[in-house]
């Protein structure tokens, strides 16, 4: 029996590592459906509810396992439903590969059906490789060439095949004039930056007395010398949301998140530094880094295409995090610096944990939302994986979470979008079988995109040696987030048709599926809800009722504010809206000019 290019391309995927492709089916891909089969459905073609969400499992996937995601989908709406997934990935900087289905060549330029121009709908998400294959000889070259441009650009990349050129029988490229062969494989690399460029850097860094370090993804190699840097120059160190796993949040002298769901101990470090060092991050809001000439500052950052943006930065040094602190950390001087702003920091660090301890504690109506991921943190494991979804529960695991040696969390940063928490989780799953996995949404991203998901969730359980997955719930009935912006922004209260939500049974659905399901409408039964979930025997979806009233105050609010709006807003303002008068209205819009949104 011949090899068809379908076969081919299930073969190269496997020599190049890929166990799990993400996908949903469609005659556009019908070809490549066979092969599968014909393959004993190797790599493992993992079924979502919908492409979208195909695609936002190999990001999970990519993003947990440093390996690249793989998505598949039919031709026309199956390749439009992709986009916002691959969006992530590329906002996100995350290696992930999309084959999608294509008409029949005989029938292109036809008006057919589920004709849609691909090249041109992908040409933004996927600008740096996206190939259509015409003829078998193409391949492996195309194949390859997506792959390793995804690795190396840290990127999307997409590979189009007509469902016709699916079913041709495989030949490959000759030893002749216009044919391009192919190999396998690529070496890992490193880039460091020059002597002269790291002395720079160094003399920066050695004259100021008040380093603050800002990290995010980029340095998740490099968490020794990160640290090591920060105990030389006695720094503090705020995290971006995509580096929260980056370092722990037991070193006292960590700040936690950075930005509007950053905290106070985080704005502070910024607002009085003399000195920044950036790792690894490309955290777009300047609004909360020093003010332009207070501060000297030094970038590391691997890619040179986004350094030396965000802030004025005096040396841009484009290497590998770990290996141009390895070659940086000989030249700083510990000798002769004082520690009062170190001790200072971690003093800040301190009363914080205090104020969220604290903020935590306030009664509310049920309950209060801070305390659902305040209970969890303690009885998280050492090797959790978290998701968070986009709204104000990325406020509670920006602010409650602490991140330990050894767990790992993400969320959608850059793009922001509702809906990854779920998927992201299935992909963290098939990434690390063996390791509990927790994902915190809101009722708006459960509605949107969770619900569904959970059919996944409940069809692949008896593949994980670790069946856990708990998905947590916080169901306002609000769109809350929006609802916060409103109210900060606008000097609006909440507008219901906009914001209002039904009030879904979250848990009896999980229920309905063989999963254990738990409703929470007591604060008294938080703590024991988690543990259920941990101990629960595959998926579970836990559903807590908070209150919608509980603010994401804004992390330069004042101490007072911080600890004081919470229990002012819940004694009952008419239209909720406290906030306002306080006067964070004028500091929310005094951080978010335009109107910007995180």
């Amino acid at each position: 029996m011949s090899t068809k290019v379908s076969d081919h391309i299930l073969e190269r995927l496997r020599a190049w590592g890929v166990e799990e492709v993400f996908g949903y089916p469609g005659d556009g891909i019908n070809g490549l459906l066979a092969a599968w089969g014909r393959a004993e459905n190797q790599p493992r073609f993992v079924q979502s509810r919908h492409e979208e969400m195909s695609a936002f499992e190999a990001v999970g996937y990519a993003k947990f396992s440093g390996r690249i995601g793989v998505c598949a989908a039919t031709s026309g709406p199956g390749a439009i439903h992709l986009l916002n997934g691959l969006y992530d990935a590329k906002l996100d900087h995350v290696p992930v590969l999309a084959i999608v289905g294509q008409t029949n060549r005989t029938a292109m330029g036809g008006s057919y059906q589920q004709e849609v121009d691909l090249h041109t709908l992908y040409k933004d998400v996927a600008s740096e490789f996206v190939e259509t294959v015409t003829v078998p000889e193409q391949l492996p070259n195309v194949l390859d060439r997506a792959i390793r441009t995804a690795y190396a650009r840290r990127c999307p990349t997409a590979l189009i095949i007509p469902a016709d050129v699916q079913e041709l029988d495989y030949s490959p490229p000759t030893h002749a004039f216009k044919m391009v062969p192919s190999s396998l494989g690529m070496s890992e690399f490193t880039a460091t930056p020059t002597d002269e460029a790291l002395r720079r850097a160094a003399d920066v860094l050695n004259s100021g007395e008040k380093v603050a370090m800002l990290v995010g993804q980029g340095a998740a190699g490099a968490v020794a010398e990160v640290r090591e840097v920060a105990e030389l120059l006695g720094a503090g160190v705020a995290k971006a949301l995509l580096g929260k796993d980056v370092l722990s949040d037991e070193l006292p002298y960590v700040t936690g998140p950075i930005g509007l769901l950053g905290s106070r101990p985080s704005y502070e470090l910024m607002r009085d530094c003399d000195t920044l060092l950036t790792i690894g991050s490309s955290f777009p809001y300047t609004q909360f880094m020093p003010d332009f000439g207070k501060a000297r500052a030094v970038q590391i950052d691997i890619d040179a295409h986004m350094i030396g943006m965000r802030y004025p930065y005096e040396v841009n040094l484009v290497g590998d995090a770990q290996a141009t602190l390895r070659r940086l950390i000989p030249l700083l001087k510990a000798e002769g610096r004082s520690r009062k702003w170190q001790d200072t920091v971690c003093a800040n660090v301190k009363r914080w944990h205090t104020t969220m301890e604290r903020r935590a504690a306030v009664a509310a109506d049920p309950i209060n939302p801070e305390y659902v991921a305040r209970a969890l943190d303690p009885l998280l494991p050492d090797n959790a994986i978290l998701t968070s979804d986009s709204g104000s529960v990325a406020n509670w695991y920006a602010r409650h979470i602490t991140m330990r040696p050894g767990m790992r969390g993400s969320l959608s940063g850059t793009l922001a979008t509702m809906g990854p928490g779920v998927p992201y989780a299935i992909g963290a799953k098939f990434a690390h079988p063996d390791r509990p996995v927790f994902a915190l949404v809101g009722d708006g991203a459960m509605q949107m995109n969770g619900l569904a998901e959970m059919i996944t969730a409940a069809k692949y359980r008896d593949l994980w040696s670790d069946p856990r997955l708990v998905v947590a719930v916080w169901n306002n009935q609000d769109l809350n987030q929006v609802t916060w912006e409103m109210r900060a922004m606008e000097g609006a209260p909440s507008f219901l048709p906009s914001q209002s939500i039904p009030d879904v049974q979250y848990a009896a659905f999980a229920r309905s599926l063989g999963l254990t399901g738990i409703r929470v409408e007591k604060p008294e039964d938080v703590e024991a809800a988690w543990r259920a979930g941990l101990e629960a025997d595959g998926p579970a979806v836990l559903e807590f009722l908070t209150d919608p009233a509980v603010p994401p105050i804004p992390p330069h609010a004042s101490w007072e504010q911080m600890e004081a709006t919470a229990a002012s807003i819940l004694k009952g303002d008419a239209d909720r809206g406290s906030m306002i008068k306080q006067g964070l209205k004028a500091k929310v819009q005094e951080f978010l000019p335009g109107r910007a949104k995180q």
